[in-house]
């Protein structure tokens, strides 16, 4: 049987003398799922990505993402963790305006290492997989919100990780780009990409994910298989 992808036992995270922000929570995710963390603010869903992505530390129990044991890495350990094992999308996209679209897109892998020809070849096929190898000399201020996150997205996986992180993927785009956005991230799944999903946006859950689980004051209160026909 397949080790999970990630795997949580007894996870707490504590602030100071507060209730927990997280936990305890058990969860158990498997290579090419598609999990869409679901539920109102301060449920926790942030608190158990940055968790996943080694951005936080828990206050106490186990964190499993790939074979790593990751409450257990340092700061240096866990850049590299990041750059190795987790692509991240963000809300705002998060590129640097500076850098035209293909250096935005290199940036992961020149930073792991990858040889420049190589880095090169692996941005250019995923930009032109996303659609938009068109704008890989432009500036990502020229690009729709759409486009704009398709190229985030070919950034996340530059390194070809086997776990992309969403972060409300779709919360800053307007209808028809969160559309756009929603069938690229089923492609994705659809392709064999593991994928965790923190949303508000009940439909893109619906759409995209395989899993829906869903948090309230820091604990799993519903964890249930999404079927091929809500798909």
């Amino acid at each position: 049987m397949t080790a999970p992808v990630i795997e949580f036992k007894q996870v707490v995270k504590s602030y100071e003398n507060g209730p927990p922000a997280l936990g305890p929570v058990d969860l158990t995710v498997s290579a090419g799922e598609a999990v869409a963390v679901l539920g109102p603010s301060g449920s926790g869903k942030s608190t158990l990505l940055n968790l996943i992505a080694a951005l936080d530390r828990p206050s106490s129990g186990e964190i499993t993402v790939d074979g790593v044991r990751v409450e257990r890495l340092g700061e240096a350990a866990g850049a590299k963790y990041r750059r190795a094992r987790i692509g991240m999308v963000f809300q705002f996209f998060n590129l640097i305006d500076d850098l035209c679209v293909l250096d935005n897109v290199l940036l992961p892998a020149q930073l792991a290492g990858v040889g420049r020809g190589e880095a090169r070849d692996r941005a250019l096929t995923l930009l032109s997989a996303l659609g938009v190898d068109g704008y890989a000399k432009h500036y990502p201020g020229r690009l729709s919100g759409g486009e704009r996150q398709r190229v985030a997205v070919a950034r996340a996986l530059i390194n070809r990780p086997p776990l992309l992180l969403a972060d409300e993927p779709t919360g800053a785009l307007d209808t028809a780009s969160r559309e756009d956005v929603k069938e690229l991230i089923k492609d994705l799944n659809e392709q064999g990409q593991s994928i965790v999903l923190v949303t508000h946006d009940e439909e893109l859950a619906a759409t995209c994910a395989t899993r829906e689980v869903r948090l309230l004051d820091g604990r799993v209160v519903s964890d249930r298989a999404l079927s091929a026909v809500s798909r």
